[in-house]
């Protein structure tokens, strides 16, 4: 009886422990309901609420500075004459270029497009070099007819032929006031004209050779030769006294320079050198050397910075015209670099050339 009892207690604990077991499980949790257990196929329909921030812009291109030589490349060339330019320049505002050629003509560019204006004739041989008056009004030439003419910048009528000269006229130029036109000659004299009634003033002598390059000091009362014996010439303008005389080049001189400020003077020769001189004590301040021919043509910025020379080496320079560093050389050309000449603004360079064209150097 004892042992049928016992029995009958354990069977009754086993579903006590059973049924607690049980309990727990739907408590906590445990046990998962038919939809519990279903996978959720719903989608996502929640909208993208984020909010995508771009990237900040890039900061404007950097501005090229149109006065930075050594970004300095060729932007035009001028087509037209037949023959070699042997002298170019610009007018006083820089609106226009001239050039004159080996083919007995004078052309009138338009700066910014570059479109030949007008063509000037009446010289009857070459044309050696030409300059703007300084009120941009009148262009003055010299030609291997032995003449200087005088032109209209506007009608292109010639207004006077000044006859004196008994050999080719290599260089002209005017007076910073424009009254007077001084010319250099291969019959070894400079001529002092006047402007205005063509008139010769004055003849300077005592050359022994070709006058290749003639110009004014800033301030007019003076006047600088470069000859064929190698040396720089410094003449009173009034007297015609011959002041000093710059030695040391080794070849002829083709191209003279005044800076801005009248205290220095440049020279070019034949011997790939520049010369910088005191225009007081004519003392030779300081040679570039850089070229591998001949230099044809020298000139100053219109700030007294820099100065550019042309060469029969096919290049043209730019030097620091106080370090006389080379800050840059001008590749491009074809043939031999007759003459350079530096815009009034200071952010171009014209070219003539020997292979007949015209060339503007500049910043893109």
């Amino acid at each position: 009886m004892k042992k049928i009892f016992l029995t009958a207690i354990a069977a009754l604990m086993i579903l006590f422990v059973s049924c607690e077991d049980t309990f727990e499980a739907y408590g906590s949790g445990r046990v998962e309901s038919e939809s519990e257990t279903q996978t959720d196929t719903t989608e996502d329909t929640e909208t993208d609420t984020t909010i995508i921030v771009p990237p900040p812009e890039d900061p404007d291109p950097p501005v090229t500075d149109p006065y930075d030589v050594t970004n300095f490349r060729c932007l035009k060339t001028l087509t037209g004459h037949s023959n070699m330019v042997n002298s170019v320049a610009y007018s006083p505002d820089g609106t226009k270029i001239i050039s004159g050629s080996q083919d007995g003509t004078i052309k009138i560019w338009d700066a910014n497009t570059g479109a030949c204006l007008k063509t000037l004739e009446g010289h009857s041989d070459y044309v050696s070099s030409v300059a703007y008056s300084p009120d941009g009004t009148k262009i003055v030439s010299g030609s291997g007819d032995k003449t200087v003419k005088i032109w209209d910048a506007n009608t292109e009528e010639c207004l006077k032929t000044l006859d004196g000269h008994s050999y080719w006229v290599n260089s002209v130029a005017y007076s910073p006031d424009g009254t007077k036109i001084i010319s250099g000659s291969r019959d070894n004299t400079i001529k002092i004209w006047d402007a205005n009634t063509g008139q010769c003033l004055k003849t300077l002598e005592g050359h022994s050779c070709p006058v290749y390059s003639v110009s004014y000091s800033p301030d007019g009362t003076k006047i600088i030769s470069g000859l064929w014996d190698k040396t720089v010439r410094i003449w009173n303008a009034n007297t015609g006294q011959c002041l000093k005389t710059l030695e040391g080049h080794s070849g002829g001189v083709e191209s003279v320079a005044y800076s801005p400020d009248g205290t220095k003077i440049i020279s070019g020769g034949w011997v790939n050198t520049i010369k910088i001189w005191d225009a007081n004590t004519g003392q030779c301040l300081k040679t570039l050397e850089g070229h591998s021919d001949g230099v044809y043509s020298v000139s100053y910025s219109y700030d007294g910075t820099k100065i550019i020379s042309g060469s029969a080496d096919n290049t043209i320079k730019i030097w620091d015209a106080n370090t006389g560093q080379c800050l840059k050389t001008l590749e491009g050309h074809s043939g031999l670099v007759l003459s350079v000449a530096y815009s009034p603004d200071g952010t171009k360079i014209i070219s003539g050339l020997y292979d007949k064209t015209v060339k503007i150097w500049g910043v893109e």
